[in-house]
C-alpha cells in the first residue's frame, strides 16, 4: 500500500468539502437533530420518574453519541464510493493505478475524520446542554469508539459492495444498512430486556458488547472485559468476511465489464 496514493484519494475528498460547504452542513445537521432530540426525551423522562430511573435514562446521550460513531464510519465507506459514483469520476479511480486496499483506506481515513468532527461536536453540545460529560466513559472510550468504527468499515465494504454488483438502484442502501442491525444492537436497550428470541441474533453483533458496556461503566464505572474481548473477535470477522466480499464482487464486475456500464450510468 503507498501512502501518497491514499493522501491523494483524502485530499480530493476534502476538496469537496472546501469547494461546496453545504456539505459541512449536511455532516453536523442530522447528528444535531438526533442528539437535540434524545435529549429532550431524557430531560422529560428525567422530570417524570424517579430519581434513580432518571439516571438510568441519561444513558441514552451516551447511546446516541456513539450510534453515530458506527453510521459515520459506515457511510465514509458507502458515500465516498457514491460521490465518485455522482461526480462521474469512478473509472477515473479503478484505471488509475490504485489498489483496491488504497482506495478503501482512503474512505475509512474520510470516514475517520466524519466521524472526530461530529464527535466533538456532539460531545460539546450534550455537556453543555443536557450535562452529560462523554468523558466519563475515561479510558473505555477508545476501545468502544474503535470497535463502532471497525465494524462501520465493514457494513460500509458490505454496502459498497452491493452498490457494485446492482447499481445505483440500490444507493439507498448507504443510509440504510446500519439500521437493518440497529434493533438487534441494543443501542438503547439491555440485552436482557429484549424479547427472548432476538438476544442470540444481538449477541453476534459487535455493537452490542459495546453499547453494553457503556451502560456498565456509567453505571458502576467498569465493564467486563470480556464484552471487549467479544466485540475485536466479532469484528475481526465480520472485517475478514466484507473484505473477501467487496473483493469478490470487484472481480466478477470487472471481470464481466459491468464496472464500465455501471460507471457510466
Amino acid at each position: 500500500m503507498t501512502l501518497s496514493v491514499v493522501g491523494a484519494l483524502v485530499r480530493r475528498q476534502l476538496y469537496l468539502y472546501q469547494r461546496t460547504p453545504m456539505r459541512l452542513v449536511e455532516l453536523m445537521f442530522w447528528p444535531l437533530v438526533d442528539l437535540i432530540i434524545w435529549g429532550n426525551v431524557t430531560v422529560f423522562i428525567q422530570r417524570n420518574s424517579s430519581a434513580d430511573f432518571g439516571a438510568y435514562v441519561l444513558f441514552l446521550i451516551g447511546a446516541m453519541i456513539l450510534w453515530d460513531v458506527l453510521f459515520r464510519a459506515q457511510q465514509g465507506v458507502s458515500i465516498s464510493f457514491l460521490e465518485d459514483v455522482w461526480t462521474r469520476n469512478l473509472l477515473n479511480i479503478f484505471v488509475a493505478p490504485v489498489r483496491t486496499i488504497e482506495y478503501l483506506a482512503a474512505t475509512y481515513a474520510i470516514g475517520g475524520l466524519r466521524i472526530i468532527a461530529t464527535f466533538l461536536v456532539m460531545s460539546v453540545v450534550s455537556r453543555i446542554g443536557y450535562g452529560f460529560n462523554v468523558l466519563a466513559l475515561d479510558w473505555w472510550l477508545v476501545p468502544f469508539f474503535l470497535n463502532l468504527m471497525l465494524f462501520g468499515w465493514a457494513l460500509g465494504m458490505v454496502s459498497t459492495a452491493l452498490f457494485l454488483r446492482w447499481g445505483q438502484a440500490v444507493e439507498s442502501l448507504a443510509w440504510a444498512v446500519p439500521f437493518f442491525i440497529q434493533p438487534f444492537a441494543a443501542v438503547f436497550y439491555r440485552v436482557e430486556d429484549m424479547p427472548s428470541w432476538m438476544q442470540p441474533l444481538a449477541w453476534c453483533i459487535p455493537a452490542t458488547p459495546v453499547f453494553e458496556g457503556m451502560r456498565q461503566v456509567l453505571q458502576t464505572g467498569q465493564a467486563s472485559a470480556s464484552l471487549l474481548a467479544l466485540a475485536f473477535a466479532l469484528n475481526a470477522l465480520y472485517l475478514l468476511m466484507a473484505g473477501l466480499l467487496f473483493a469478490r464482487v470487484l472481480h466478477v464486475v470487472r471481470t464481466r465489464g459491468l464496472l464500465t456500464k455501471f460507471a457510466t450510468q
